[in-house]
């Protein structure tokens, strides 16, 4: 490879990635780069909007700039130098420039961006940076904005922070200056363009067989379930393959901060919170959006996470009429989760005597599954906990499922059942031809 774009720097007898990542590192391609791409634009000026905004347009035009350019400067570009050249260019003017790729990626599960010159992914649990950087701040803040207008987000001094989502779906946050002190920060949570299976699952070691055959029947048998687990453990990703499990017949209503949930049902209502915008329109919380899902008729509530006050009215749904409900939410293990519900229900208004609290929230839900990414960097699901009641003012719990950590906090182990007979066998059918090792 020439050094032509990469200013100065000796990468002739480097292997090939080594060398394209200085190339695309180095400030001298970065200027190079956008000083082809302010070219670019003023040959689309020239062209009919609508055709401008084809790849087939926009690839001329970029070719015919960079050509343009190595001429007049006097460049040595090579065919694979003009080639990265042309993608970078091409992804610039039609999609979110150095993040394109990284989208695209199906081996990328987040994409964490700390300032315009650090960029990191997650692949299989584990961060590692790439060899991809911003031109400079406004450069990663025009992308930023390309994100977050066409959803009719804010994201200034005033409002420094913002949730979001792309198209596919895929979380987004942003948290910009002067709160964040070393330039703007972006994170996404990459949506899956083909949802996990209870299949693949078991394949990749997250649950064993006999979990799923358990899962599935307890969301069949309309049992009330609650997620629970740490930030990227995999609570979204579980309560969407358990709700392929629901039927096509009934009714379903989901609540997201941000849109994921990928249901494959014919009959699904899909609400998203809003916050309160610079025109003066007011923010819609999910605890808004459930009270409104009760009049909505849905047979079944899914909440994407209960975080607040709205826990008053999930807890409601799942006592009255709308069995099979599931929602996902914090916490460390399942007697941490009732510890904040008991919170979340105090936060909205809830108030009454410990065990009067405590009895609502078992006749509620029926059973936790704690999800964790554990050290390896795999997700499991490491515990399936039934809740049978109150005794005395402490939850009667019965743990059916658990994955045992040897040595512990290794990442491996073993998922082993500790419970025969579930307390819930018999209304799950699973009693006669129940999964073996379960009865």
């Amino acid at each position: 490879m020439n050094a032509g774009l990469t200013g100065g720097l000796r990468i002739a007898n480097r292997p090939a990635d080594a060398a394209a990542a200085d190339l695309c590192l180095s400030d001298f391609y970065q200027t190079t780069k956008f000083q082809i791409f302010e070219a670019v634009l003023e040959l689309l000026d020239d062209v009919d909007p609508e055709a401008a905004a084809s790849p087939r347009a926009v690839r001329a035009a970029v070719q015919e700039a960079i050509q343009r350019h190595a001429a007049r400067e006097g460049l040595p570009l090579n065919s694979a130098e003009r080639l990265r050249l042309a993608d970078d260019l091409q992804q610039e003017v039609l999609g979110l420039g150095p993040l394109e790729p990284l989208l695209k990626d199906p081996t990328v599960d987040d994409i964490i961006v700390n300032g315009c010159r650090q960029i990191y992914v997650e692949r299989g649990g584990r961060l590692m940076g790439v060899p991809v950087r911003f031109r400079d701040d406004a450069h990663l803040m025009n992308i930023i904005h390309r994100i977050v207008g066409p959803l009719g987000r804010r994201i200034d001094e005033a409002s420094p922070y913002v949730d979001a989502r792309l198209p596919d779906g895929s979380r987004v946050n942003v948290i910009i200056p002067p709160v964040a002190l070393d330039g703007p920060m972006l994170s996404i949570r990459k949506f899956r363009a083909q949802p996990m299976t209870g299949e693949a699952y078991v394949r990749s070691g997250s649950m064993s067989a006999e979990m799923l055959a358990y899962l599935s029947a307890a969301v069949r048998g309309r049992l009330n379930i609650l997620v629970c687990g740490g930030t990227g453990s995999g609570k979204t990703t579980l309560l969407n393959m358990l709700s392929s499990y629901i039927g096509d017949g009934e009714r379903l209503i989901t609540i997201e901060d941000a849109a994921e949930l990928q249901l494959r049902q014919a009959h699904v209502g899909r609400l998203e919170t809003r916050p309160a915008n610079a025109e003066g329109a007011p923010e819609v919380s999910a605890r808004d959006l459930l009270r409104n899902a009760l009049r909505m008729r849905p047979d079944r509530i899914i909440l994407g996470e209960v975080r607040g006050g709205e826990a008053v009215e999930m807890l409601q749904a799942m006592s009255t009429g709308h069995d099979g409900s599931m929602a996902t939410m914090h916490a460390n293990g399942c007697r941490d989760a009732f510890a904040r519900l008991e919170m979340l229900l105090g936060f909205g208004g809830m108030t009454g005597d410990v065990t009067s609290i405590r009895r609502y929230i078992a006749s509620s839900i029926q059973l936790v599954v704690h999800v964790q990414r554990t050290a390896s960097g795999a997700r499991r699901v490491m515990s399936v906990t039934e809740v049978t009641g109150l005794e005395g003012d402490a939850y009667s719990l019965n743990e059916v499922f658990v994955f045992a950590e040897t040595p512990p906090m290794s990442g491996q182990g073993e998922f082993r059942t500790l419970t025969p007979r579930p307390y819930f066998a018999e209304r799950l059918g699973l009693v006669r031809n129940g999964p073996r090792g379960l009865v």
